[in-house]
């Protein structure tokens, strides 16, 4: 079983109260975050994850944006509020931009041992055409995931995952994830849970290793 930590977005101007696009209470998370992140490198772990690279012509960004499709101007290319909180620093990490040629893909993971982030331009991390070659290429077959926003960034992960690689175990942890609008948390953990999804927590999490 190849398990590996799944770190969604969790970014300066997602988690920050100053952010672009805060997710109200994310800074929350940070102890549960730093926790998880140095679980799993302290058990050689690796940490699978993504980030939001925008560029201003982004068809996700919106100065009138409706909260469903678009969003205001965040996480743009070479700014502050793109990077990642310190708590979910990233080790050895291999980057892998949606652009990237797919014939490249299998020696950059041969010759790599540290953690994969993802970069991507659309909410879904999945419009990263190489994320579903990175889990076969690596024989994943259990996802401890968490991060933000649960609604957006975090629904599409989990939805993808269901729907694309359903033989994956898959763990959310339900004190590590943060929404935009908290008032569907109950339904989307509870949807989630009822399609075999295990909702889990911190403390579970860094007492077991798989």
């Amino acid at each position: 079983m190849t398990r590996v930590f799944w770190d969604v977005d969790t970014q300066v101007d997602f988690m920050s109260p100053d952010g672009k696009l805060y997710v109200p209470g994310a800074e929350n998370l940070a102890e549960n975050l730093s926790r998880l992140t140095d679980f799993a490198h302290a058990n050689g772990i690796r940490i699978v994850a993504s980030s939001d690279n925008h560029d201003p012509d982004d068809a996700e960004l919106s100065d009138a944006p409706d909260f469903r499709d678009t969003f205001p101007p965040h996480c743009l290319r070479g700014t502050p509020g793109q990077t990642r909180i310190p708590e979910t620093a990233l080790k050895d990490s291999l980057l892998i931009e949606p652009e990237d040629a797919a014939e490249n893909l299998p020696a950059k993971l041969a010759d790599h041992a540290g953690d994969i982030l993802f970069h991507k331009h659309w909410f879904d991390v999945f419009t990263n055409p190489h994320v579903s070659p990175v889990i076969e290429a690596l024989n994943i077959t259990d996802v401890v995931l968490y991060g933000v926003a649960l609604d957006v960034c975090v629904a599409c992960a989990v939805e993808g995952l269901l729907q694309r690689h359903p033989e994956l175990a898959l763990n959310v942890v339900e004190d590590a994830v943060r929404g935009i609008d908290e008032d569907g948390r109950d339904a989307l953990l509870g949807g989630w849970q009822a399609r075999g999804v295990t909702i889990t927590n911190t403390d579970t999490i860094t007492r077991t290793q798989r």
